[in-house]
């Protein structure tokens, strides 16, 4: 199950400490294990030492609660990021939204654009201003009919399960989008989340988002204060790799709630 082990990348701004609160939710959660890095460009005078202290910061926040903290270098961020899950074994990655984003919204940086296009493992960006929730209150697919959409799903319901939440399947209808066909395979897909999970069908909620865009289907879709927002890669992508097609990306910038995207063929 995802978040068993949770790398986040550690910065003294808001999005750092976003992010280190929404892994600390997460292993919360899972009982999983969570190492907290920061990375630092090679070759600069005192770039270590200046980890070393960001690092120690991000333990005072976390008070006595068990991680690893671990400095990184590398030229990139989401670069040293990824090469660093690679080292320690995490199985996702969790970041902040970049600064200067709309409150409530993520706005993708540079370490975001990278992870969302060539980590190997799963990455969840959290949107501005976030606060983890007491619970996590429920957890939603965007789902269109695809088999990399199918893995996310059975993923997902595995998860949802094992935790004891609510699973639903988001479908987005825009412009004269056949609803009819889409409902259909929405009901689909319905076993296919339920098939190895153990949750019953009728466990499984589903949902047509409707509306001339992205960004206005979403924002006519309810959403739990507690939600976490699941997107599968595209198909283009390489196997065991994170890539983010063009409609999930802008489904992740009008995202009310944290979103994770699964790699592509990773069990």
């Amino acid at each position: 199950m995802i978040g068993e082990h949770v790398l986040t990348g550690y910065s003294d701004d808001s999005g750092g400490r976003e992010a280190l609160e929404c892994a600390r939710a997460i292993v919360a959660l899972t009982g999983g294990r969570l190492t907290v890095a920061t990375v630092h460009p090679p070759g600069r005078a005192g770039a270590a030492a200046e980890a070393g202290t960001t690092l120690r910061q991000a333990a005072g926040l976390l008070d006595e609660e068990p991680a690893d903290y671990l400095a990184q270098e590398s030229r990139g961020v989401g670069r040293g990021l990824s090469v660093l899950a690679g080292k320690v074994g995490a199985d996702l990655i969790v970041i902040g939204s970049a600064a200067g984003g709309a409150r409530g919204q993520i706005t993708i940086g540079s370490a975001a654009d990278h992870l969302l296009h060539a980590s190997s493992e799963a990455v969840l960006i959290t949107p501005a201003g976030y606060t983890p929730p007491e619970r996590l209150q429920r957890i939603t697919v965007a789902y269109v009919r695809r088999p990399q959409c199918d893995e996310a799903v059975e993923r997902t319901a595995v998860a949802a399960a094992r935790l004891g939440v609510p699973l639903r399947l988001l479908t987005l209808a825009l412009d004269e989008a056949d609803s009819g066909r889409l409902r259909d395979d929405l009901a689909l897909a319905v076993p296919v989340a339920a098939g190895n999970s153990g949750l019953e069908p009728s466990a499984v909620q589903t949902a047509l988002a409707e509306g001339g865009d992205v960004a206005a289907a979403l924002a006519r879709t309810d959403w739990e204060d507690g939600e976490l927002l699941v997107c599968a890669s595209s198909e283009d992508s390489a196997v065991h790799r994170v890539f983010l097609g063009e409609v999930a990306l802008k489904v992740l910038r009008a995202a009310p709630c944290p979103v994770a995207v699964l790699p592509r063929g990773r069990n």
